[in-house]
């Protein structure tokens, strides 16, 4: 669990999203019409301050698409993105620059994020310049601040991605992130291209700036056992939807969809090799009355229809499940 320190129930979200939609027009063939593809489908969400909250499902699930919108690089079919009070799209919405200084997002590659011909104290100097920070002293001083921050060297300012490891890669995309001094940082799958020997050392980073800075995570991630270490709460998406959400414990202890009871599943049980539980879930709950699960994994929704109707319905204090409605 995150070691940064909880925020009380009645503070104000960092980041908030309320019934996300993204479509998505598919041209047809000669004889084929025209189709939606519904990617995000109704997704709401909140980040409290000082939270790491972790969005997890199966590649396609619309994670990334999530994201995307939420840093204003996917606009949305429908729906709200609120970070720090100031809405993501619409009327009010900050500009290109000022949207920057709410929220930065780290990527997935961290070989594909740099650009080659450029040293790193120029990648990490250039949106402090945007930013009317003109003064190059000022910059080099913050520079070097933020490759300290993620545990690299002033005199790394100086050096070119391909001088560099994947690890070390992907702590100049963290510093890059952090150079504008946001509040709210999206991790995109931010080790899954990292050496398991290095992910280790990133997330313990990762953790250690949440604490020292007091910084805000939306996390989209597959690994179940990252997101066990680090989140605060787990929402599961499947289909464009979210179909469980809650704090780590209850989602991790007692899942209710089938499709997160699956997903748990998959995480490796060291008892299994040893012949001891072959059990790490309790018995499958039952839907409230009259409902079932939605959506049901053993029938995936159509991806050029709408969804069906679905709520969610809370089974404990702070956990709820999607059902259908009807």
């Amino acid at each position: 669990m995150s070691a940064a320190t909880l925020p009380s129930p009645a503070s104000e979200p960092i980041l908030s999203v309320k019934d996300l939609h993204v479509r998505f027009p598919v041209a047809g063939g000669l004889l084929r019409q025209r189709r939606i593809v519904h990617a995000v489908n109704g997704v709401d969400l909140a980040v409290q301050p000082g939270q790491c909250v972790s969005l997890v499902g199966e590649s396609g699930c619309g994670k990334s698409t999530t994201a995307l919108a939420i840093m204003g690089l996917q606009a949305p079919s429908s729906g709200a993105i609120i970070v720090e009070g100031r809405p993501v799209y619409g009327p009010g919405a900050p500009d290109r620059l000022a949207r920057a200084r709410l929220a930065q997002i780290v990527f997935q590659d961290p070989f594909s994020t740099l650009n080659p011909r450029e040293t790193i104290g120029r990648a990490l100097s250039q949106p402090l310049m945007l930013h009317g920070v003109k003064d190059r002293c000022e910059r080099v001083d913050r520079v070097a601040t933020a490759l300290r921050q993620v545990g690299l060297l002033p005199e790394h300012a100086t050096r070119y991605p391909h001088e560099f490891s994947g690890g070390q890669r992907q702590r100049i995309g963290i510093a890059r992130a952090l150079i504008l001094g946001p509040r709210l940082i999206v991790l995109d799958e931010p080790v899954s291209a990292l050496d398991v020997s290095i992910r280790a050392q990133i997330i313990n980073l990762l953790m250690d700036l949440q604490q020292d800075l007091g910084l805000s995570y939306l996390m989209i991630s597959h690994d179940l056992g990252v997101v066990e270490h680090v989140s605060d709460r787990v929402a599961v998406m499947f289909a464009g939807q979210i179909v469980e959400e809650g704090g780590w414990r209850e989602v991790f202890t007692a899942p209710a969809h089938p499709y997160t009871r699956r997903l748990i599943e998959t995480i490796p049980n060291p008892a299994r090799l040893t012949g001891g539980a072959q059990d790490i879930l309790p018995p499958a709950p039952e839907p409230p009355s009259g409902t079932r699960f939605w959506p049901p994994i053993d029938q995936r929704p159509e991806i050029g229809r709408p969804p069906e109707p679905s709520t969610f319905v809370d089974i404990g204090d702070d956990h709820r499940v999607r059902v259908r409605v009807g």
